[in-house]
């Protein structure tokens, strides 16, 4: 008998036969992929400020990066943890399972939220060493109301297209080059540059570079991450109501 694992993602995990891997090999990926993520945002800023003093080309080499790292991590790491790399998208998975038990579990929750942060710490100290720059806390300010707001509005995309594509049923790849897509875009069309996750925002306080932020700012763009995260919440329950168990999706992939 061959078995296959399911083609949608992120969610708790996807299963085989019905059981999911082990706790411990999805914080696992969690750990790498969200700091593979922060390597490549960090790195990448490195790389842009080192071969351009034109602000907007690198701007636009480290959302190329990003957004290309991004898609293929959720296609490496989806098939066994969901590839969440992201303490929004995880707690949303958590609150909006619970009705029907779909979503990660409390302790879960937890693991996978350690996970991800010590990733992100991680991914900014291993671009550090990469580009041989010296690991210390950012200098640079980014909050503002409008940076602020623009965290909200990025966060809560992010977190309606994730849900909305996982809830009709899409596939893995859909998911990777619909969020890659979104973050790409989220680089331009926000004047925060688009962090969208508290993971990420953690691990660029420990870079001095182009992509680092301080410590205070971090603070308040995590607090606008989770108010982002909150309005999209309200908004999936009502685009995007969960079908009942056992129910056959309709919709068209």
């Amino acid at each position: 008998m061959t078995t296959e694992l399911p083609d949608t993602a992120p969610g708790p995990a996807p299963t085989v036969d019905g059981v999911r891997p082990a706790v411990g090999r999805r914080a696992l990926a969690e750990f790498l992929g969200t700091g593979l993520l922060v390597a490549v945002v960090v790195g990448s800023g490195i790389a842009a400020q080192r071969l351009s003093d034109d602000v907007g080309l690198q701007l636009l080499e480290n959302s190329f990066a990003t957004a290309l790292g991004l898609g293929v991590l959720i296609l490496l790491f989806a098939p066994v943890s969901g590839a969440h790399f992201n303490p929004v998208v995880s707690l949303t998975d958590a609150l909006l399972g619970r009705a029907d038990r779909s979503g990660l579990s409390p302790r879960t929750l937890g693991v996978y939220l350690v996970a991800q942060a010590a990733g992100g710490i991680g991914g900014a100290i291993l671009a550090n060493a990469m580009f041989d720059v010296q690991t210390s806390i950012s200098t640079t300010d980014r909050a503002t109301p409008a940076t602020l707001l623009a965290e909200v509005v990025a966060t809560a995309g992010l977190v309606m297209l994730i849900a909305g594509l996982t809830r009709t049923q899409r596939t893995i790849p859909v998911i990777a080059t619909s969020v890659g897509a979104y973050i790409g875009a989220a680089y331009w069309f926000t004047s925060s540059t688009s962090f969208a996750n508290p993971a990420v925002t953690l691990g660029r306080i420990f870079t001095d570079t182009f992509a680092g932020i301080a410590p205070v700012s971090a603070m308040w763009f995590a607090g606008a991450q989770l108010v982002g995260a909150i309005v999209a919440m309200g908004l999936i329950a009502l685009l995007f109501p969960a079908e009942p168990r056992g129910a056959t999706a309709s919709h068209t992939r």
